[in-house]
């Protein structure tokens, strides 16, 4: 049977298999080690699906549209995989010492500090331009696709998915729950939300299986990449929109309360990374995906 894998698709195997040895290895500490290996095989025949159907004349026109979609899936349902490993696997969080290293550099908390410029109204600017981080790789992706922009898309997708992987093993080497669990007896007032926006704060914390995923921040690692990539696919249009956004977006980060300082400057050395590696991740994933 001849498949039609893509870089990102390479990736996304090999990915998914070390997080299947590493929840293995982890019997019997790992409890839904059967789920998590069920979950990472069907994840596995649904990309080899899609594959083989690429790999068909007639297959090529939907693939072309549904296969970035399905990653949008895909990455949230290996996200929420990593709720089930990381407690089992690390005995602590290590909250305390990225809070040190902020306390290091600022000589005070900056949640706590932050809470002078607190309101309503920034509050609910900020709150709206954090969940922003769902929907800018998703425009940025359906801007390629609809200029049927391909080679830049498969680009795009191979160095964002690289740099989601990338977060998700920084989550696994120093898990973190973030300033919002640990230092809230030492905030002196809460963000004066509204009732939307509470509901908001509140769909988003329902929705995260994973609660260890303050270090890096992957919000800013995400949204500055995406800015990245639109400047580098020439879609200046789309990259004068983000800028704004992604600004707010990352302040949003710490007053928030999600993050730490020192999460969003690792944030922007995995979008470094990202970029850096990219591009012999898709050397390498074209090697093996010649040999499918």
């Amino acid at each position: 049977m001849h498949v039609d894998f893509k870089p990102v698709d390479i990736l996304s195997l090999y990915f998914m298999a070390l997080l299947s040895v590493i929840a293995i290895i982890g019997i019997p500490a790992v409890l839904a080690w059967i789920h998590l290996l069920l979950t990472y095989a069907l994840l596995a025949a649904a990309i080899s699906l899609l594959a083989f159907y690429r790999a068909k004349p007639s297959g090529k026109p939907y693939i072309f549209y549904i296969h970035p979609l399905s990653y949008v899936f895909i990455t949230v349902i290996i996200f929420n995989s990593l709720g089930d490993i990381i407690p089992a696997l690390r005995a602590r969080t290590y909250d305390d010492m990225l809070i040190h290293l902020d306390f290091l550099v600022f000589q005070n908390h900056p949640t706590v500090w932050l809470e002078k410029f607190i309101s309503p109204a920034l509050t609910a600017v900020l709150q709206l331009a954090y969940i922003s981080y769902y929907f800018i790789p998703l425009a940025l992706g359906i801007t390629l696709m609809v200029k049927k922009k391909e080679q830049e898309l498969d680009t795009t997708m191979l160095g964002l998915l690289l740099c989601f992987y990338l977060s998700y093993i920084g989550y696994m080497l120093v898990p973190a729950k973030g300033p919002r669990f640990s230092l809230g007896h030492l905030q002196t007032t809460n963000l004066q939300a509204g009732y939307i926006i509470q509901s908001i704060q509140d769909i988003v914390n329902a929705l995260e299986h994973n609660k260890t995923d303050a270090f890096p921040s992957g919000h800013t690692a995400i949204a500055v990449l995406s800015l990245w990539y639109s400047r580098k696919c020439h879609e200046r249009v789309l990259f004068w929109l983000l800028l704004p956004v992604v600004v707010l977006l990352i302040f949003s980060t710490v007053y928030l309360r999600y993050h730490y300082v020192i999460d969003v400057c690792a944030g922007i050395l995995t979008t470094l990374l990202a970029i850096i590696i990219a591009p012999h991740a898709k050397r390498l994933t074209d090697r093996s995906s010649s040999n499918s």
